[in-house]
């Protein structure tokens, strides 16, 4: 059973202020440092598939060169792709947000599960803007090695707030936009997702915006990624966590092919 969402009274709703500058997004250099059991395992594969490869007898070479030949093609298409989508593309400068908020992001909170990839760029380019960022990082409930070492390598900014998923630091209808950039995926478990969509809710205006910004669990990203990409969460789960809370798609835009954002609409009456 999903925990009920904090009264308004008891959530804690400081002033609103820039969010604070943190690390830059990341890039592939970081991934690869958040990531690195995974390539290392991708590497280990393909050393030791054409090691067995040459030791032995046929149809056993065989399927031990295929494993490392495909091993470093997901290695490679991987990391490619990794720095065409974070590097390259302009999923870092926002351009694409007008699309799906064309009135901008107003009064907003950013919700970081480990680390913040949205508030940074997001300040840049909405100075006027009033927003403020909540942490919701706890061990427990993002149980993930790679948010753990980014933790690590790129501590929160000061400013942030600490919240929980049943509990965000906003008042009942007081935020144009809530966004959760690569962040909602990092709560493992369906209860708390349904908890953080029905916060977001509780706190946004009439006619407020949850955007989510996601790698999905589809053709293109297993494609890319391989068996990493069950990390990621299907489009039909973020749609009905979106429904359980009374959120409506109203605009949806796919990025560099392998991401996508949805602008989840809180009806206006």
């Amino acid at each position: 059973m999903t925990a009920p969402a904090a009264p308004a009274a008891s959530v804690p709703a400081p002033a609103p202020g820039p969010v604070p500058d943190g690390p830059r997004p990341s890039g592939v250099r970081e991934v690869v440092r958040y990531n690195w059991p995974m390539y290392a395992a991708g590497a280990f594969t393909v050393v030791a598939g054409g090691v067995l490869a040459r030791r032995l007898p046929g149809p056993a070479a065989a399927l031990a060169r295929a494993a490392a030949a495909t091993a470093a093609g997901y290695l490679a298409l991987g990391t490619l792709a990794t720095w065409c989508v974070y590097d390259r593309s302009g999923l870092h400068s926002y351009d694409w947000l007008p699309a799906l908020l064309p009135d901008g992001p107003g009064d907003h909170l950013v919700i970081s599960t480990g680390l913040d990839e949205a508030g940074r760029p997001l300040a840049a380019r909405h100075p006027g803007a009033r927003g403020r960022l909540a942490d919701l990082y706890d061990p427990a409930l993002t149980s993930s090695g790679s948010i753990r070492r980014a933790r690590r390598h790129a501590p929160p900014a000061p400013g942030g707030i600490p919240a929980r998923p049943d509990a965000l630091p906003a008042a009942t209808g007081t935020l144009d936009t809530v966004f959760a950039v690569f962040a909602a995926h990092e709560l493992r478990r369906p209860a708390d997702r349904t908890a953080l969509f029905a916060e977001a809710a509780r706190t946004l205006r009439p006619g407020g915006t949850l955007l989510l910004v996601e790698h999905l669990r589809d053709a293109a990203n297993t494609a890319v990624y391989g068996p990493g990409a069950w990390h990621f969460l299907p489009r039909a789960t973020w749609l009905r966590h979106a429904a359980e809370a009374g959120l409506h798609p109203a605009a949806e835009r796919r990025i560099a092919g392998l991401v996508t954002a949805f602008a989840l609409r809180k009806p206006a009456s």
